[in-house]
């Protein structure tokens, strides 16, 4: 076996890496068997992913997973067999699966998820791999402190999106010297041709106005690469964009550079003859062997966090719980130094800047490029190198959907915080107004709903969120609300708290956060007209506790009623319908907001748009009377 380390490699090596035209065969040959898949995307990264894998980057092969291994992002994922191809060569994975590429029964899929253990990433929805990538850079460079670096290979299609830019500038901002973003300019999108073709100067002049060291070279020049890749590692305090110019389908007659081949495997008979034709241009029968990483990463534990001090609130007491769970968060980070905190340019709203002035060193100002935001910290959670928390505006939480139901996909446990929910912010108006944002985490799988209702239970579900798992939302919210609960109080996810209880009740009232503290008014109002109503906080949405939802229904006659500073669409309401669906004799009556609101007062408004106490008193008899 052969050692390269060197930005001129010698001409032996050189050969080698040219015979990296094996990952063109077996791309073509997997594609081919399965009928589907996108070869010719693969073919024009062959010796960009040669280059990188058996030259530049510094790996155990049999430990993919190592925290100190160099970092691998393929944004342009539908490049997946090429990907898959490589860990071929490298031993990873049998040359034999490549043939079951795609199936049901196999982990080497369509597009690249973390099934597969040399995945860190899911990608293949383009345009986000970037952003991933400067969340492992900027832990790499500013937590972890470490050699380990980060290659990002992107599409020249996927450029033209806006978060490919978010990234851009991040990466620059932060100075991720240990960041190389690759371009694969193949002229060729997938209807047609990408907006600048080989235009690779432009490429360079937007990355460079970026802040970016850029270097134009031949994509398929294995010694321009070598040298590429090393003169990127010799740079300090600026990420490097590698703008390769390749061409689609390279080394296939008359489908290289040629359109309307996207996504189209060859024919068996086609196949077997392109396989042929490259098979003959292979000079050696050897492998290079990746050089190990530098492993002087810290070694971390970010499991089991516990409470240091029980909630420092007294019952009666006003907090908001957007401000709670600033302070809780900065609680959190002195009980555990891998807690970040991001935030895009409401820090000084949601509260997240109480936990920078504890621990400047761990919190990310991202700026107002939420899908950034949430992508770099899909990247700073990869290998459980950290816990993150981030938080903004809940409304802003929705243009990073796509962004988060990749992180659902990519396996991944990061904690999100939308504040300003619901009717209740008030004089801003409806652009600022959450009322979408239940719905949307409910429809992510595996992801945990928190709906704290005051301040105790805000500090209880961050640290839950913290030991927890998979995906969670925390929903706070504006105003300053009453403590209900005392310090002692415990919370678990899936467990309702019945905050309201008397043998006499008659209904059974649902409300979170605002409306839990109209559905308590109500509750006092009615008391004095001689009626009972059992009162719930569900705390966690989802899962939602349905045992105690049910149980006190059936003790209230039957009767729910579910109200919430939500749209009716996907909130509190359904989830509760949903839960009660195999139960004949329990009906719910919705209260939730049922058209587009308007600014005004937070008690107007609540009021307006039949969410307050008034209302669920009116409810509440309406639902007795029939």
């Amino acid at each position: 076996m052969a050692a390269a380390n060197d930005s001129h490699p010698d001409a032996e090596t050189v050969q080698v890496l040219r015979d990296g035209n094996r990952l063109r065969i077996h791309s073509i040959r997997a594609t081919s068997t399965c009928g589907s898949g996108h070869p010719t995307s693969c073919c024009s990264a062959a010796e960009i992913m040669t280059v990188l894998f058996f030259h530049t980057m510094r790996y155990k092969q049999n430990d993919p997973e190592h925290p100190d291994n160099d970092r691998f992002v393929l944004s342009k994922g539908h490049a997946a067999p090429v990907l898959c191809a490589t860990w071929a060569e490298v031993g990873d994975v049998c040359q034999c699966d490549l043939l079951s590429l795609r199936k049901i029964h196999c982990d080497l899929e369509g597009h690249p998820t973390p099934r597969l253990s040399f995945v860190v990433v899911a990608t293949g929805s383009l345009g986000q791999g970037l952003g991933a990538a400067c969340g492992m850079a900027y832990t790499g460079k500013y937590f972890d402190k470490a050699s380990y670096r980060v290659f990002c290979l992107m599409g020249d299609g996927e450029s033209a999106g806006g978060s490919v830019w978010e990234a851009l500038a991040f990466a620059s901002h932060y100075g991720l010297d240990n960041l190389v973003a690759v371009f694969d300019v193949n002229r060729l999108g997938q209807s047609g041709t990408a907006p600048l073709e080989h235009r690779i100067d432009i490429y360079r002049n937007r990355c460079e106005a970026f802040g970016w060291n850029t270097c134009i070279v031949d994509g398929h020049d294995v010694e321009a690469l070598c040298q590429a890749f090393w003169q990127a590692a010799q740079v300090k305090n600026k990420p490097t964009a590698v703008i390769a110019k390749t061409f689609k389908g390279r080394g296939i007659p008359n489908i290289e550079d040629a359109e309307n081949w996207h996504g189209k495997p060859m024919p068996k008979e086609r196949a077997d003859a392109v396989i042929k034709l490259i098979e003959s241009q292979i000079q050696t029968n050897r492998n290079l062997t990746p050089k190990p990483p530098i492993e002087d990463s810290p070694q971390i534990n970010i499991s089991n966090i516990k409470m240091t001090s029980l909630p420092a609130y007294k019952v009666g007491e006003k907090i908001a719980t957007r401000k709670a769970y600033g302070v809780a968060l900065a609680k959190l980070g002195h009980a555990c130094e891998r807690v970040i905190a991001l935030d895009g340019d409401t820090k000084n709203f949601t509260f997240s800047e109480i936990f920078k002035k504890d621990h400047p060193e761990r919190f990310i100002e991202c700026f107002i490029a939420e899908q950034n935001m949430v992508s770099v910290a899909l990247g700073c959670a990869t290998r459980d190198r950290t816990i993150a928390f981030v938080s903004t505006f809940a409304a802003f939480l929705t243009r990073a959907f796509d962004q988060i139901r990749m992180g659902a996909i990519s396996q991944t446990s990061i904690n999100l915080v939308g504040s300003h929910c619901g009717v209740s912010v008030g004089e801003d108006g409806p652009s600022q107004m959450a009322l979408e944002d239940l719905a949307m985490f409910r429809s992510i799988p595996n992801c945990t709903i928190f709906y704290p209702s005051d301040a105790v239970s805000t500090e209880h579900a961050v640290f839950l969120a913290a030991n927890t798992k998979g995906m969670c939302f925390i929903r706070t919210s504006r105003p300053e609300t009453a403590v209900i609960y005392t310090p002692e109080e415990n919370f678990e996810i899936g467990q309702a708290k019945v905050v309201r209880y008397s043998v006499d009740d008659k209904v059974t009232v649902i409300g979170a956060g605002v409306t839990l503290h109209e559905a308590l008014a109500a509750a006092d109002d009615l008391s004095q007209q001689g009626i009972s109503i059992r009162v719930i906080d569900p705390f966690t949405i989802k899962p939602l506790d349905a045992a105690t939802i049910i149980s006190n229904a059936k003790a209230t006659g039957g009767r729910i009623i579910t109200v919430e500073d939500h749209y009716r669409e996907g909130g509190i309401g359904e989830a509760v319908c949903a839960a009660v669906s195999r139960e004949p004799d329990i009906s719910v009556h919705q209260l939730a907001v049922m058209e587009v609101p308007r600014s005004g007062k937070p008690g107007e408004l609540l009021d307006m748009f039949r969410i307050s106490a008034k209302h669920i008193i009116a409810a509440v008899k309406y639902t007795l009377m029939n």
